[in-house]
């Protein structure tokens, strides 16, 4: 215990100050907390800031990854035990998919230490409602998306944008825009930015070796993850990342599973559960036509690279534009809990079976959603757009 003590002080000693909007959006007076997310995206971080910056001046915290050897000869109850024993009053555990048992013991810690308050994170892979105990009716989760362009203005230039709704944006684009102009010089060139390395924080540690660090995630998102939450042997996983690349060469990619299937050495059910697993990842997004249901075994109508920056790092299409607009944008809706998107029968996507979205760049017109009630064309490569022609990066603003 001592020695998990002062590793977290020398852990405590070098947390940056920059923070992720999900830390002023969870409810941190629940007993048990999940922070899901994906590899890079600061869960750790969140942690860290939370013990040194944000607990009372009377609470105990502990920090401890579940990757530590001190999990090989004691278990997470017992942990728990000796900590409240010694007055701890809030256990944070983090990546606890690498710890076998985990769904029993933190059962066990929740029942058996009900003043004590307990976070975890894990991959965002992990689907906590089915582990082998049932913490349905205890845990409260939360998801830790990517950057938006919003949070990489403040962590780049100390700007806090507002936060807007759908709504608002739609309404008064131009208005806030203007304000958003106010602020940064040159909005289009930090969006270019964002799109190119700005999705992790990690970029704050420098953009020369950020598709470097972007590659090593993806790796271990493949042969470590996959192998600790589904049991994937290492065999397969090679097979789920050559599915990744034939993604990423492709994208936007509507899928063959025949085709594909034979040309990867995949059985069907096999390769639509991997496309699955990838969605879990927040590697890749799957689309569906909005009438069209959503099974385990449905495949999606068409796949996007989850966000621009694994393009980058996957893809010999960097180049194309098109694709990295269409996939910011993809990526800015499915990060966000109280909307959803489809693909459009017209233009490219629907929101919430209501607005229709056309994405291009500075020639884009309204001809192709001409006449459809609540249809917006999304623009690039412009600042302040009006009527229903809004800039995109503007949805970047989203949360």
């Amino acid at each position: 215990m001592e020695e998990l003590l002062a590793l977290q002080e020398q852990l405590l000693e070098h947390v940056g100050v920059k923070e992720r909007y999900l830390i002023n959006q969870i409810d941190w007076d629940n007993r048990l907390i999940a922070i899901k997310g994906a590899r890079g995206s600061g869960k750790t971080t969140l942690l860290h800031q939370k013990i040194k910056f944000k607990l009372p001046k009377d609470a105990i915290p502990l920090y401890v990854s579940l990757d530590n050897l001190y999990f090989l000869e004691n278990t997470l109850v017992s942990l728990a035990k000796e900590f409240v024993l010694q007055g701890g009053t809030h256990l944070f555990l983090d990546e606890v998919h690498k710890y076998p048992q985990w769904s029993r013991e933190l059962k066990l810690i929740y029942d058996q230490f009900p003043n004590l308050k307990t976070v975890f994170t894990s991959s965002s892979m992990l689907e906590i409602y089915k582990g082998e105990s049932d913490l349905s009716r205890r845990v409260v989760n939360y998801h830790l998306k990517e950057l938006s362009f919003r949070e990489y203005i403040n962590f780049k230039h100390g700007y806090k944008l507002p936060k807007v709704s759908l709504e608002e944006l739609l309404i008064n684009h131009n208005k806030i825009a203007k304000t958003v102009k106010e602020s940064l010089q040159s909005p289009l060139k930090d969006f270019k930015e964002y799109l190119d390395y700005g999705s992790y924080p990690y970029f704050m540690e420098g953009t020369n070796q950020y598709l470097q660090k972007l590659l090593q995630t993806i790796n271990l998102i493949l042969e470590v993850d996959l192998n600790a939450i589904e049991n994937i042997p290492y065999s397969d996983s090679r097979k789920i990342k050559k599915l990744l690349v034939a993604i990423a060469q492709s994208a936007p990619f509507s899928p063959n599973v025949s085709k594909l299937s034979e040309r990867l050495g995949m059985s069907r059910e096999f390769l639509l559960n991997a496309i699955k697993l990838l969605n879990r990842a927040d590697l890749v997004i799957e689309l569906f036509r909005p009438t069209k249901g959503i099974g385990a075994f449905t495949k999606p109508e068409k796949l996007y690279l989850n966000n621009t920056n694994l393009i980058l790092a996957l893809s010999k299409n960097a180049n194309e534009v098109g694709t990295m607009r269409e996939t910011f944008f993809a990526n800015q809706f499915k990060n966000l809990n109280n909307h959803e998107i489809h693909l459009a029968e017209k233009g490219d996507f629907i929101i919430d079976r209501k607005y229709i979205f056309e994405i291009g760049g500075k020639g884009k017109n309204t001809k192709q959603i001409q006449g459809l009630n609540n249809s917006y064309v999304v623009r690039d490569d412009m600042e302040i757009g009006s009527l229903n022609i809004i800039p995109l990066y503007l949805f970047g603003l989203l949360y």
